[in-house]
């Protein structure tokens, strides 16, 4: 007669990967595993198995001899079921979550992750079982992260609070998913967040600001006016990525917190075509800096760090002008508005953006448009007078 095992083994669908799906002490328990569903790994964890099926028939099943990573062990050792809950502590789960996520992000999110989870979500939500987490203390919880002021001394803004919510909502329903009971977090919508405020520059200021900026800014400012290279990517433009020949500046890498990674996004691989104004600051530029890796640095060579030429590059040249204070990020801005006031399609605009599509082209500066192309009829009007106007 067949043996019924009481472990099975099982395949993670969004990952591919193996896993021991079995009850114990009344308790659903899946234990990930790191191995794809082949023959030979499924026969090594059928051998496990079958260790496992023995053990719990004996009466000698330790959870932590099998699993020791587990977030479960914690669990069982204090016997902390509560009323047969699968779930584990918050601290253990969102560790075990992070662990298995972060080696397909890119660096600079998973930074960004690492420090909401262990530098905020984890002391406020760590000692909490899983699945006693309420939507109530979620929804207090947003209230308390709207009232943390960052670097600047001002509030979180809802784009930041609905980041540190986000992660919390993927770790919740990922262990509702593993552990079988519902999330707290249905029904709770993210804070609106305002619309981006979009302050251009005119080709009047651009002038000023390039006619009285320190000497050894103006070809940075000229590429950033008329690329609309994100900081990042500018502050990482390497002399081998820039072809004079063709013309092109090749958008690769970004520099972030002083190191070179991937682009933001796969659309922001791209090559922006350099105009006259922005070749002729790359030759002078090269004049300068060519013998080094970068193309623009500080005076030692190394990188330029946008916090210290914000602040004492950049601002302190708007006082003098006595422009609005606007950050540099305006620039790429600027140069959205220039290429569609020029004509330029928006489908070109958009790849030299770092954009997938023109929907964010239209939905972020289509109001700036009319203002500099005159989109108010008159074009139409000039239509119908040129082709029909001889008509009597």
């Amino acid at each position: 007669m067949a043996v019924l095992l009481m472990v099975k083994i099982r395949v993670r669908p969004e990952t591919g990967n193996l896993l021991f799906d079995f009850t114990y002490q009344g308790v659903r328990c899946r234990e990930q595993t790191a191995l794809k569903d082949t023959p030979a790994n499924r026969k090594q964890l059928g051998e496990l198995a079958s260790k496992i099926d023995a053990a719990m028939l004996l009466g000698q099943f330790n959870y932590a001899d099998f699993f020791p990573n587990s977030s479960k062990v914690e669990r069982f050792e204090k016997g902390a079921e509560v009323s047969g809950s699968a779930a584990p502590y918050f601290k253990s789960f969102s560790k075990t979550w992070f662990d298995e996520l972060a080696p397909g992000w890119r660096k600079t999110y998973r930074h960004k992750v690492e420090h909401i989870l262990f530098g905020r979500l984890v002391p406020k939500f760590g000692d909490s079982v899983l699945d006693a987490i309420t939507k109530a203390d979620l929804l207090a919880y947003r209230k308390e992260v709207a009232g943390i002021r960052g670097r600047s001394g001002e509030l979180l803004g809802p784009e930041s609070v609905n980041r540190h919510m986000k992660i919390l909502r993927m770790i919740l329903d990922e262990a509702a998913d593993r552990f079988e009971f519902v999330t707290p977090y249905r029904g709770i919508k993210p804070l609106k967040v305002p619309k981006s405020h979009i302050e251009p520059f005119s080709l009047a200021e651009i002038q000023l600001i390039l006619d009285n900026v320190r000497s050894d800014f103006k070809s940075y400012f000229t590429v950033r006016f008329f690329t609309g290279m994100r900081t990042a990517e500018i502050d990482g433009l390497q002399w081998h990525y820039v072809d004079f020949d063709k013309r092109e500046i090749l958008i690769r890498e970004t520099l972030v917190e002083g190191e070179l990674s991937y682009t933001k996004t796969d659309s922001s691989q791209r090559e922006i075509h350099m105009s006259q104004p922005v070749y002729d600051a790359l030759k002078e530029q090269y004049e300068a800096t060519g013998a080094r890796k970068f193309v623009f640095t500080n005076r030692v060579g190394k990188p330029l760090q946008h916090n210290n030429v914000t602040k004492r590059v950049w601002y302190p040249l708007l006082r003098y002008l006595e422009l609005p204070k606007r950050n540099p990020y305006q620039t790429r801005h600027t140069a959205a508005t220039l290429w569609l006031a020029s004509g330029e399609t928006p489908e070109w605009i958009a790849r030299q953006m770092g954009h997938s599509n023109t929907e964010m082209l239209f939905r972020v500066y289509s109001r700036y448009v009319p203002n500099l192309t005159r989109n108010d009829g008159s074009a139409f009007e000039s239509l119908l007078t040129r082709e029909l106007g001889g008509a009597k």
